[in-house]
């Protein structure tokens, strides 16, 4: 959870994911330029935030290595004048899959590019990344850095319109983010690569677009607008003062996270002559300089306006050496930077800012003397890292911030130790040549047999281990042991500890005493990197952008895609030096423990326990705690390991590194199958056996050629969600099994094999991928074991003890998380809310926490052995099951693969009859006439149905509003009405976000969307979370809005509808990017078919396309949707009028204020500065305030009809 966002929600995606959670970060780690494809969100974030520090991969270290390209790089000239061609396609060391071309200049004005042409893109991407952040921010005006990406979204000389860029995006089928980490700040866009020509002025008129460029349309002027953030942002006095109310908004929601309260706490015990220590997000006062939120300004509330300092900072700060641009589109890479020479020629260098009077572009105001002065010889580090301490001339954490305890008392139930290790910058010279923070990392946090994993598990003390850099800055970095602990392991946490530090000299034992084997372990992980590298496969445009401008200050460009993927032979010294710092005098121990200030505690005895020691409060996010010293005779102990535990050992090497990556796809049998002629990325998966309760399919790979398999299989049974009782048991059953396979499965999960086993409402589902060398080997040791370890569980406590502590360890955790999930924030509250109000025959929070903690669980306790027999019935009783084997596997592979999962699960089973089939269905809202049959004639104006619910955090300060407002069956609506709400989905986000987050700044999270509900309903949805204003006004305003849109929609010509609708065919015609993403895609349409009765059971592959071309108008260019049909003419009669006539239809029908057919709910979340509203609306017509009116209540409601749209009932 690494971000700050400046917006909330995303904007709407295609019907394949209609509700975007709301992002928090986009950090990620340097070396990873693919990720799995996801939504963005049109957001502003401070990342350098609560990142799980454990994660070894998880880098954010900074280098200026090529920031001076000229002094690194043999430059060429190109024909163009000025600019330079850096690395030029040839030049790029790629993956093997990588077709596509790339190019890195220097722009006349200093400005580096990287230029990717990708022909068959669907999506178009541009991102800028400043090595500038919040160690920037001024004494005086802390968050100036946050506050800053937030406004340069907010209008420029050229395109003053504050709402012009997102607006403009949307319209073309994008959106938006950025976020502002320690020393950096990362913008980034998409577009659909529409290329009709359009604009829009404040009247909706559509003028030419003048395009000179050979880039699309839409990227050009997305380009246009972005370029502007870099060259004249007007940072208007009116956007700024509404700016600093949202960034408040925002600093509230962190309130209430333990990662953001921790992160601060962090940063906190930092030296404060360090910018490290330095509050990043900012709020309203801190960014006012002593201004009030409750006046009417800065200025009128003893504060002063940031605007100057936002102009300084921008103008010292935002040139074009400090910053890096990366372009990824469809058109051919000369025109590209045509494009790009065109639009970011103005970008100011250097020499022009210091004209300006912005001599360092580098500057860290802060009010310590020592900050930017070189390290003295009084510190007790030597120098052998170079770059170590040097930028700021102070240690962050040096001998006065270290050998401390420090006790945490979250906000949610959680328990967990940190072990923090001062280590040198990732970005280090010596650091960087061989990284012997991977090898390091690797071993300490390795959960094999025999490991301190291992052995925590098998006593039941620990969740998980992990082991990693965190936190990494230019001048240091932060290595973690990270251990989250069972409530047994937090009572023996001198005894965790104590083992922790023996493993630690074990493993530095290794370091110091066997550099063959240790050199034997980083050639293997430079072996699994290697492997990733050759196989991997494009990923998001967005993200690939965002982690390429990022990476260009880092790599040299001929190198940037191979990244830190390749590292230097082993060092035994540097590994050496680095393992020097993991010792008991180097670190910080942060416990986290809900149960600190309970009485039964104060009698323990702990050298990590002073109950002596005064409880403080952090400053800014207000984490409770208290420190004190580790006693030297502590620290001695910890040295002194002679004594190392024998059960302890170093892993052996791993037999689960692939090296056969040859292809089924050009094994004979299938190249004789081959037709050159078919679109193989078009061929959806076959159905290669159909019987009763089950359904098998098939798809060899010719698309993406990876050496990779995919197996899933879903097991449908009416057992695991019969009552809170069953699906609470199959839980515990997952985590136990999850526990159990832990160490058996580690080694292939680094290698690149995953499986994942998780129980839903429906069934079981098991997914197994990776490399198909051993992927078949995984499969067969997860699914034996799903049904062995029933066995095993049946023997009880005294048959099987191990087992028995899993057990008992898995119920706790459930009970902790389920208890946790009531802490959520209140728009997630108000979420669940509403799938409690609207779906039939849902189990509520706590039905689960009756059956494991209370009065009936203390009468009827959860036992293993009942625990066993409801995994049983619900795996190998009564089922139906979905298979398919998808990537590089032949059909004959594909049935042996069949003929283990009908001996493992199917072959005692009995098929499932169509009526035992589980169904989740949506309940039908009452209008306006039924809701006053049902509770009186005396109902509030509005939404006639309320839900209503109090935070049950004490501390929670935000309020929310989820209105959900109902249209009619999808199947009713057909393909037609479907593509209607999308549209309407699409052109209502902006609108929204701009009148009630922008202008009216109600808060900090803002949202309208339509979202597909359980059991074939359809929802227009409006989310709104504030910290300053009630749901009831909230609800207000929303429902002034709706009227607003409305009048929206009737002014906007006809061709706004056809181009909205252009942009929302572009987002349903996406092809997938990669094979992940053609199996995510396949097994959807699988699963969404599998319940729907023989009838009407064949998956809608082709529903997209049929969605697609409901939207699409005679009289306007589609050019995503001609592509989409290969060459062939379809007729199509519908005009963007009638387009329009739909779309009021629609809305007249089921969402203005007065429709006939208006039906929904609006729930309601109060924080607890609204308590007295909540229990003053307790009884009220129309309001229900508990979850048994909502239970009463629902027996007035009927069913929709659970058919989807796209089955075909003639």
């Amino acid at each position: 959870m690494d971000a700050y966002d400046n917006r909330s929600f995303g904007k709407p995606g295609t019907i394949l994911s209609i509700f975007i959670a709301f992002m928090w970060s986009l950090t990620v780690p340097a070396f990873v330029l693919t990720l799995p494809q996801s939504s963005h969100q049109n957001s502003g974030a401070f990342a350098s935030s609560p990142r799980l520090f454990e994660k070894t991969t998880k880098l954010h270290s900074k280098t200026n290595a090529i920031a001076d390209v000229s002094s690194d790089i043999d430059l060429a000239s190109s024909e163009k004048k000025g600019t330079m061609i850096l690395a030029d396609d040839p030049d790029f060391v790629k993956p093997a899959l990588d077709k596509r071309k790339y190019r890195s200049i220097l722009l006349p004005n200093n400005l580096q590019v990287l230029l990717v042409s990708d022909p068959d893109t669907d999506i178009e991407s541009a991102a800028v990344h400043t090595r500038t952040g919040h160690f920037n921010d001024p004494a005086h005006r802390a968050g100036l850095a946050h506050f800053h990406e937030h406004m340069l979204f907010l209008g420029t000389q050229k395109f003053p319109v504050e709402n012009e860029f997102e607006d403009f995006l949307g319209r073309n089928g994008g959106l938006s983010n950025a976020y502002t980490d320690m020393e950096d700040t990362n913008y980034y866009l998409n577009v659909a690569p529409l290329d009709y020509d359009e604009d829009t002025d404040n009247d909706g008129e559509l003028p030419d677009n003048d395009n000179p460029s050979k880039v699309s349309s839409a990227l050009y002027g997305a380009l246009d607008r972005f370029a502007q953030f870099f060259i004249s942002p007007l940072f208007n006095a009116e956007s700024v003062e509404r700016e600093l109310r949202a960034i408040d908004s925002e600093f509230l929601n962190g309130m209430t996270s333990d990662s953001w309260r921790n992160y601060q706490l962090l940063k906190s015990s930092c030296n404060p002559s360090h910018p490290f220590s330095k509050f990043g997000c900012g709020n309203y006062n801190t960014l006012t300089n002593g201004g009030d939120i409750t006046g009417k300004s800065a200025e009128d509330s003893g504060g002063s306006s940031p605007r100057d300092d936002l102009i300084q900072f921008w103008e010292q700060n935002y040139v074009a050496e400090n910053m890096k641009l990366c372009v990824v589109a469809k058109a051919e890479i000369n025109h590209m930077q045509e494009c790009v020479e065109e639009l970011f020629k103005d970008v100011r260098p250097r020499d022009k800012a210091r004209l300006n009077g912005s001599d360092n572009v580098h500057s860290n105001d802060s009010s310590s003397s020592e900050l930017n002065q070189k390290i003295n010889g009084e510190s007790n580090i030597d120098q052998f890292f170079k770059s170590e301490n040097q930028k700021y001339g102070v240690e962050a954490f040096g001998s006065s911030e270290l050998r401390v305890v420090r006790e945490i008392i979250p906000l949610v139930e959680m328990r967990s130790i940190k072990i923090y290790f001062p280590t040198p910058p990732s970005n280090d010279e010596l650091v960087r040549k061989t990284r012997p923070f991977r090898v390091i990392s690797h071993l300490l946090g390795h959960e094999s047999p025999g490991s301190l994993h291992s052995l925590l598990l098998e006593e039941g003390l620990i969740n998980g281990l992990s082991s990693g850099v965190g936190i990494g800055a230019s001048d240091f970095s932060m290595s973690t042991v990270s251990l989250s602990l069972t409530q047994k392991g937090m009572e023996r946490r001198d005894y965790v500890l104590d083992l922790v530090w023996q493993w630690i000299a074990m493993v530095r034992e290794a370091v110091y005493n066997d550099p063959d084997l240790m050199g034997t372990f980083h050639d293997e992980m430079n072996q699994m990197a290697s492997n990733s590298f050759r196989f991997r496969e494009n990923g998001d445009p967005t993200d690939f952008c965002s982690n390429a401008a990022d990476m260009l200050f880092d790599y040299e460009p001929s190198k940037l895609l191979l990244g830190s993927s390749k590292s230097d032979p082993y060092d035994s010294e540097i590994a050496n030096r680095f393992m020097d710092r993991f010792t008991p005098g180097n670190c910080m121990i942060n416990i986290f423990d809900s149960d600190l200030e309970k009485e039964d505690r104060k009698a323990e005895t702990s050298y990590l326990s002073d109950n002596k020691a005064p409880w403080l409060t952090e400053k800014w996010y207000k984490a409770k705690y208290r420190e004190f010293p580790i006693s030297q005779t502590v620290l001695d102990n910890w040295a002194n390991t002679s004594n190392v535990d024998s059960r302890l050992r170093l892993p052996a090497l791993n037999a689960f590194i692939p090296s056969d990556f040859s292809l089924r796809a050009d094994d004979d049998e299938a190249l004789l199958s081959f037709d050159p002629d078919i679109d193989y990325s078009k061929v959806m998966p076959t159905l290669i056996m159909e019987k009763l309760g089950l359904r098998v399919w098939h798809k060899l790979d010719r698309t993406f050629r990876v050496p990779k398999i995919s197996f899933r299989l879903f097991l449908t049974s009416p057992n695991v969600y019969r009552s809170p009782r069953t699906i609470t048991l199959n839980r515990i059953y997952e985590k136990i099994l999850r526990d159990d396979l832990n160490s058996l499965v580690y080694d292939a999960s680094i290698a690149g094999c995953n499986y994942r086993v998780s129980c839903g409402p429906e069934g079981f589902s098991i997914s197994v991928s990776g490399y198909s060398e051993k992927l078949s080997q995984l499969l067969d040791v997860v699914t034996s074991r799903m049904l062995s370890i029933i066995e095993d569980m049946k023997k009880g406590k005294n048959g099987s003890p191990a087992l028995y502590q899993k057990f008992l360890k898995a119920k706790d955790n459930l009970l902790r998380d389920t208890k946790n999930g009531k802490l959520d924030s209140p728009y997630e509250t108000a979420s669940y809310m509403a799938r409690m109000m609207m779906e039939d025959n849902v189990w509520h929070i706590n039905n689960y926490i009756a059956e494991m903690e209370g009065e009936y669980a203390e009468s009827d306790p959860l036992t293993m052995e009942e625990c066993a027999k409801t995994a049983e019935d619900s795996l190998t009783k009564r089922l139906s099951a979905e298979l398919l084997s998808m990537g590089n596997i032949n059909e004959n592979d594909a049935k042996d693969v069949t003929k283990l999962i009908q001996t493992r699960f199917l072959n005692t089973a009995r098929p499932l009859q169509y009526e035992e089939i589980p169904q989740i269905k949506t309940l039908r809202m009452p209008t306006r006439d039924e809701a006053r049959k049902i509770f009186g004639p005396e109902l509030k104006d509005g939404i006639p149905l309320v839900l209503e619910e109090l935070a049950y955090s004490d501390s929670e300060e935000n309020n929310a509003v989820q209105i959900i407002l109902q249209a009619d069956a999808e199947h009713s609506m057909g393909y037609e009405g479907v593509a209607l709400l999308e549209l309407i989905s699409q052109m209502a986000y902006n609108s929204a976000y701009n009148q009630l987050r922008t202008k009216e700044q109600l808060g900090y999270i803002v949202s309208a969307f339509v979202k597909k509900t359980s059991g074939g309903g359809q929802a227009f949805t409006i989310v709104v979370q504030s910290s300053t204003t009630m749901p009831d006004a909230l609800e207000d305003r929303c429902e002034a809005w709706l009227k607003q849109f409305r009048e929206e929609l009737v002014d906007f010509p006809p061709e706004r509808f056809a181009m909205e609708a252009t942009a929302v065919v572009a987002q349903l015609l996406e092809r997938n990017i990669g094979f992940k993403d053609e199996v995510s895609f396949a097994w959807g349409e699988i699963l969404s078919s599998s319940n729907l009765g023989s009838k009407h059971s064949k998956p809608a592959f082709d529903r997209m396309e049929k969605l697609a071309k409901e939207l699409v108008v005679s009289d306007f260019k589609n050019e995503a949707f001609e592509d989409s049909l290969g060459g062939s003419k379809i007729s199509i009669e519908k005009t963007s009028q009638d387009l329009k006539d739909q779309v009021l239809r629609i809305w007249d029908q089921y969402f203005a204020l007065g429709a006939p057919e208006r039906s929904g709910v609006s729930v309601r979340v109060y924080g607890q500065n609204g308590k007295d509203h909540y229990k003053n609306n307790v009884g009220k017509p129309g309001y229900l305030s508990t979850y048994d009116d909502v239970r009463q209540v629902k027996n007035f409601f009927g069913a929709i009809p659970p058919a989807s749209y796209w089955v075909n009932t003639e």
